[in-house]
């Protein structure tokens, strides 16, 4: 009988024999898994009959793309309407800034209430991080909708929705943050004879600083990109811009539009990794 590694079969047969559940699947295991990969292929079967998928849909889509993808170049150079976008993305830069920047000046202080090392009472703090999830389950474009209805078209509605979106999901990020501080130094200062306003401030504040800082900007990328499409529900910025040119089949205008929000995008990711590198310091591999 040859062996492979030392292992020969009788070795291989005598684990089977102890540990059988390690070589084999139950009956109850193998339906199991049945089951699953049939409601698996079930489901997904029905969501694309469901949702009109045919190849030839896809077939005619493409060719629509592709004639959608040649009248978009060579992209326009119009001046007028470079400074119009140009002027138009700033407002929506503006927009992502005093949106995150709210939300932040809100999220803060909420934060506190929501992180289980400040907070002991734990009813107290559960109902806070339960607001932070309803906060959170209304998408930007949703409240942007409610805000355009409430104080009319323009950015103030998509500086409020960034801003209440933003504060819930900042909320929720900054006191997991606090919650993952060490607790030495928060030792250290309550041995000093601290109180505990003195206590978050000197022990807990130096620790999460540089992470909620590099949310928050990581926060305002996101929010430039989105801020975006608030545009296109009357929230001000170049959504509206963008919006006017696809319906008037303006491709080569679109093209230019989307050339100037790619380096916008581009010059605000390089300027926030360069804030990062500073705030938090290069990390060592």
């Amino acid at each position: 009988m040859s062996a492979v590694d030392g292992i020969t079969a009788a070795d291989i047969a005598a684990a089977q024999t102890r540990v059988p559940r390690a070589f084999f699947l139950t009956p109850r295991e193998r339906a199991g898994r049945i089951v699953l990969w049939t409601i698996f292929i079930g489901l997904t079967a029905w969501c694309l009959y469901d949702f009109g998928f045919s190849p030839q849909r896809i077939l005619a889509g493409l060719g629509k793309l592709g004639a959608i993808i040649a009248a978009m170049f060579p992209p326009s150079f119009d001046p007028e309407l470079i400074t119009e976008a140009t002027l138009k993305i700033g407002e929506t830069v503006a927009m992502a800034f005093l949106g995150t920047l709210v939300g932040a000046l809100f999220a803060f202080p909420l934060s506190f209430l929501g992180a289980k090392n400040i907070i002991r009472l734990e009813f107290f703090r559960l109902g806070v991080r339960r607001g932070f999830d309803v906060i959170r389950a209304f998408e930007t474009l949703v409240l942007a909708l409610i805000f355009v209805r409430a104080f009319g078209l323009g950015p103030l509605a998509g500086i409020l929705a960034i801003a209440v979106s933003d504060a819930g999901t900042m909320a929720k990020l900054f006191s997991e943050a606090i919650e993952n501080t060490d607790n030495k130094p928060v030792e250290g200062v309550r041995a000093a004879g601290a109180a505990r306003i003195k206590t978050i401030r000197y022990a807990v504040l130096p620790q999460v600083l540089p992470v909620i800082l590099s949310n928050l900007l990581y926060q305002f990328e996101s929010n430039t990109r989105s801020a975006t499409i608030l545009g296109i529900v009357g929230a001000g910025g170049i959504g509206f811009m963008l919006n006017e040119r696809m319906r008037g089949y303006f491709w080569e205008d679109v093209t230019m539009i989307a050339i100037l929000l790619v380096a916008t995008v581009y010059a605000i990711d390089a300027l926030s990794a360069w804030l990062r590198m500073k705030i938090i310091g290069r990390t060592k591999s």
